[in-house]
């Protein structure tokens, strides 16, 4: 039976964010319905204390679902806590890394001694262009990998502007499993929603005097004023702390109506919940997305697909294979945005089925994940 470790970031430190754990358990549904056996090598930034043992088990309850709770190596990121880590003893940890045929590492600061303990390791970009600008300008140097996947459609096109830093990138899809992310064919709700970060790490990218925000926060500020100019309900949920209390207010003030993600997102229930129960999605993407024109379709955006639910979201590049106008719009500006809800619910139970068809055509993780371990292995 094939081993695949996969190198997560940030799984048990951030268990409020219920659409960050699926983001790799699309891929670890799809390994373990390919017969492959998976673990997870997680990290996490310590603090002063470790987490408590409720946090652990919520970690592990979580995990149980999809059959990784007693498979899972948590370590700490930074030379300081190197050692600190709990889930499998280490002596067994390193016997097990060694074990490992293919490591699908996410972590771009997995240290060279783990990554090349496994026979063979792919590094997954799922930042491109932001990935590719930082290593070209050593912000972030990825230790060395047998080979590299991207989500990014243009990485290492002749005329794309995302460097390709010396390597092949093979390209892949953000995957869903159809499985665990049915047609939904009960009614759905009256909003088109989302799901985002408001602030971020790294917020600032660019070139010494010609730095850009790259929050989720500014980028939305050019759709601020969209409610006014469509009657469809528009909901955000957003990872807002207390200090966001002004911006709430300004965009409930123009038409939003606001959640914070923890209520909505806070577990991967919740959140499948939430995307399921809505009409579609409004997205949009940071401003790197469009710099770089890096054709990237969202992790979320294909769960709402993959639900039979429409999606409306920012175009971020030229593609090879997404539609403009068919279970996915692509929009350019405010108010293509807002024809582009008007479209969806002229012919909705068309566009429902035409975004269940893309998910099934284009994500399918099953697909994407066997194309993978065909390259890598």
């Amino acid at each position: 039976m094939t081993r695949v470790m996969l190198g997560t970031v940030r799984l048990l430190e951030f268990l409020e964010g219920g659409g960050h754990l699926w983001v790799y358990m699309q891929y670890v549904d799809a390994l373990r319905r390919l017969g492959c056996e998976v673990y997870l090598l997680d990290s996490f930034t310590w603090s002063s204390d470790t987490p408590s043992p409720a946090r652990i088990r919520d970690f592990r309850d979580r995990l149980a679902r999809y059959g990784v709770a007693d498979a899972v190596i948590v370590g700490a990121e930074g030379e300081e806590g190197a050692e600190r880590h709990f889930g499998i003893p280490e002596s067994e940890a390193w016997e097990l890394l060694e074990s490992v045929d293919l490591l699908l590492n996410f972590n771009y600061h997995l240290s060279p001694e783990l990554v090349s303990a496994p026979r063979s390791s792919a590094l997954v970009d799922i930042d491109p262009g932001l990935l590719q600008f930082w290593m070209s300008r050593g912000f972030i140097q990825p230790a060395s990998h047998s080979l590299y996947f991207t989500t990014g459609e243009t990485v290492g096109a002749p005329d794309s502007p995302i460097p390709d830093c010396g390597l092949r990138w093979h390209h892949i899809r953000p995957p869903v499993s159809l499985q665990l992310w049915p047609e939904v064919l009960d009614g759905p709700g009256d909003a088109f929603t989302t799901v985002s970060s408001w602030w971020g790490e790294r917020d600032y990218v660019g070139e010494p005097g010609n730095y850009y925000d790259n929050t989720k926060r500014t980028a939305f500020l050019d759709f601020l004023d969209l409610p006014r100019h469509t009657d469809q309900q528009l909901e955000v949920s957003l990872f807002l702390a207390e200090s966001d209390a002004l911006d709430r207010r300004r965009l409930e003030n123009h038409g939003w109506r606001v959640r914070h993600s923890t209520e909505t997102a806070g577990s991967p229930d919740a959140y499948q919940a939430y995307v399921q129960a809505s009409r579609g999605e409004f997205g949009w993407a940071k401003a790197s997305c469009m710099r770089f024109q890096n054709a990237w379709v969202s992790d979320r955006t294909v769960c709402y697909l993959a639900s039979g639910r429409p999606a409306v979201v920012q175009h971020t590049g030229p593609s090879s294979y997404l539609p403009d106008a068919e279970g996915i719009f692509r929009f350019r500006t405010l108010e293509d945005a807002a024809r582009s809800l008007d479209a969806v619910n002229a012919d909705y139970k068309a566009q429902s089925h035409l975004a269940r068809r893309l998910a099934e055509e284009y994500f399918d993780a099953q697909k994407i994940v066997g194309g993978m371990l065909e390259v890598a292995l």
